[in-house]
């Protein structure tokens, strides 16, 4: 029974502050906690905040819990979301990081290395801790508490578990990879539909059509792709509130791998109880797509992270002003 519980509390954590569906072949993370000791919510999470941050009190104050939500596809971050979830406002927020951020740091010498996709598999300072901390730097210090790492397989299960996920496809996705082991073949209909586990994976995996086929691509090319994937996660959360919630769980906990704890899980299951299926919000690192030596990378735009962070913390312009004049 105590194992139950314990599965069932984790589980129903990860799935009303972020059920993710994210696409990647299967990893598994390190133990150890994220910028963190021993934690309990919110007062004995003692999560370092970056006193330099010009949100240092906002993140100090709030009641926000930000888990990581890596994919991971042969060794490289392939998805990035920070869910953050206000147990005060019952409200939950998706950030995603585009993989092609631009990120340098030390060692870091190819073009694909510079990317914050690269970091997680790095021997130095790579892993979840060392994705975090860069995560974290990017939106301008945001703390991060805990993580969760999903696979294809594991994805595939929950959606069998939700008994599928409605969604309205936006155009004939049709690619075909015979040379990916295994074998990639993507072929979703135009139209709204509910999709199952096969072509849940298709849609979370497709990029854009074969050059020259005459099928349709993202026209924003990976950001088009990011926002599909965010849709999809909206469905996937609204659908996860309305079903059989216990066996979900169970298939969650199955699948997924969190270093969020029990005492955690507990007072996070109790406030998200009265979490509304409407109250997710999600957003894009705002930012500008930039060649750089011959690679594309993401850039962020710092004065729009900081409204964004504003805007989701809900920090005053005068607040922030005051701060980054402090530093100054």
């Amino acid at each position: 029974m105590k194992v139950f519980v314990k599965q069932f509390l984790i589980a129903f954590v990860i799935l009303t502050v972020l059920l993710t569906p994210v696409q990647f072949m299967l990893h598994r993370v390190s133990e150890v906690r994220i910028f963190s000791g021993e934690e309990n919510l919110m007062d004995d999470m003692n999560v370092l905040v970056d006193p330099n941050s010009p949100f240092f009190e906002a993140f100090q104050d709030s009641q926000r819990v930000n888990i990581l939500v890596l994919g991971v596809n042969d060794g490289m971050t392939d998805t990035i979301m920070l869910g953050s979830y206000d147990m005060k406002n019952q409200h939950v927020d998706v950030i995603s990081v585009p993989r092609d951020t631009y990120c340098p740091r030390p060692g870091a010498k190819s073009p694909a290395a510079k990317k914050i996709n690269a970091i997680y598999h790095s021997k130095n300072g790579g892993g979840a801790v060392g994705t975090a901390t860069a995560v974290s730097s990017v939106l301008m210090g945001m703390p991060i508490h805990y993580y969760a790492v999903i696979d294809y397989k594991g994805v595939g299960n929950i959606v069998d578990s939700l008994g599928g996920i409605p969604m309205n496809i936006p155009f004939h996705m049709k690619y075909d990879d015979p040379y990916d082991k295994p074998p990639l073949h993507i072929n979703i209909p135009e139209g709204q539909q509910t999709l199952n586990r096969d072509t849940a994976i298709q849609f979370l995996r497709f990029r854009h059509a074969n050059p020259g086929s005459g099928y349709k691509s993202y026209p924003e090319g990976d950001i088009g792709r990011i926002k599909a994937q965010q849709e999809f996660m909206k469905s996937a959360f609204r659908q996860a509130l309305g079903f059989n919630l216990p066996n979900v769980a169970k298939t969650v906990i199955q699948n997924v791998d969190s270093d969020v704890d029990i005492g955690i899980a507990l007072k996070i299951a109790t406030n998200a109880m009265s979490l509304s299926k409407e109250n997710i919000q999600t957003y894009l690192t705002p930012g500008y797509p930039k060649t750089v030596d011959g690679a594309s990378y993401w850039f962020a735009d710092d004065e729009k992270v900081r409204d964004l962070i504003e805007e989701i913390y809900a920090v005053s312009d005068e607040t922030t002003d005051s701060a980054i004049e402090k530093e100054d």
